[in-house]
């Protein structure tokens, strides 16, 4: 189906022509990097540490330090995204640049020497709020009690983290985690609005992003609905197999059992 909206039925055609797409396979192995980079280092780890240190510090200055951590989520999408743009832009002015001329150094044009290290930061920046209000609310609902008694055995602020906290969170660490994969993969807004899947040839491109470009945004060009559409259907085939991998590897039925009262 094109844009006149005419149905011609080719079968599985769609499908076929992803195999032998080399632009399929790069975009492929994109997301892969997007999606693991993104969920690593920020939507489960930065979100996890800002989590753990916030909690342990005084609670005005953590609620004040979560707060700048929720500027970017509330922030149109449109504002944030033209300031990472400021933000990278080759002009020594720039805040990266502007950083780089206190050690000297010459202003680098980021997005084109360094694309994927931005792309991950700007999702990374947005994705860390969601799980640090989810890991602050969990390490909260901690009893006291238990804290109490582990500093009066004389355990250190690693050790309550270690064998304390962190086990006792274990559902929302799994949570997060699944949850996250799953928004990432269909995640393409502030890569459209900072690179727009370049520069270059689909350097930045990732596959829900590439089903986009090839349906909506072909500016003139042949647009493909179909192919657009059977590679939307890939990915939501593939969320379906990792929630499945999710639910069997972290054991999320056997978590969801309501416990037992013998009297």
């Amino acid at each position: 189906m094109d844009y006149s909206f005419q149905w011609n039925w080719v079968g599985l055609q769609n499908y076929a022509q992803m195999l032998s797409d080399p632009i399929a396979g790069k975009v492929f192995n994109n997301t892969l990097l997007y999606v693991f980079s993104t969920l690593t280092f920020f939507n489960v780890g930065a979100a996890l540490v800002i989590s753990l240190i916030t909690v342990h510090i005084p609670e005005r200055v953590g609620q004040g330090y979560r707060a700048l951590w929720l500027l970017p989520r509330i922030t149109p999408s449109t504002v944030y995204a033209l300031l990472w743009l400021w933000a990278v832009r080759q002009d020594p002015t720039a805040l990266f640049n502007w950083i780089l001329g206190f050690f000297g150094m010459e202003p680098v044009n980021w997005l084109h020497k360094h694309p994927w290290p931005i792309v991950i930061l700007v999702n990374g920046f947005v994705g860390a709020s969601f799980g640090m209000i989810i890991f602050t609310a969990a390490l909260k609902s901690i009893p006291a009690d238990y804290i109490r008694a582990a500093r009066v055995d004389g355990a250190s602020t690693f050790q309550i983290i270690r064998h304390i906290e962190l086990p006792l969170i274990k559902w929302p660490l799994m949570f997060v985690t699944a949850y996250q994969t799953l928004s990432l993969l269909t995640s393409y807004e502030y890569i459209l609005l900072v690179t727009n899947g370049g520069p270059g040839y689909y350097t930045t491109e990732v596959w829900a992003l590439y089903s986009y470009h090839l349906a909506f945004a072909q500016y003139g060009g042949i647009v493909k609905f179909g192919y657009g559409a059977a590679l939307a259907t890939v990915l939501v085939i593939l969320g379906l197999v990792l929630s499945i991998v999710y639910w069997r590897v972290f054991r999320l039925k056997e978590l969801m059992i309501e416990p037992k009262i013998e009297v």
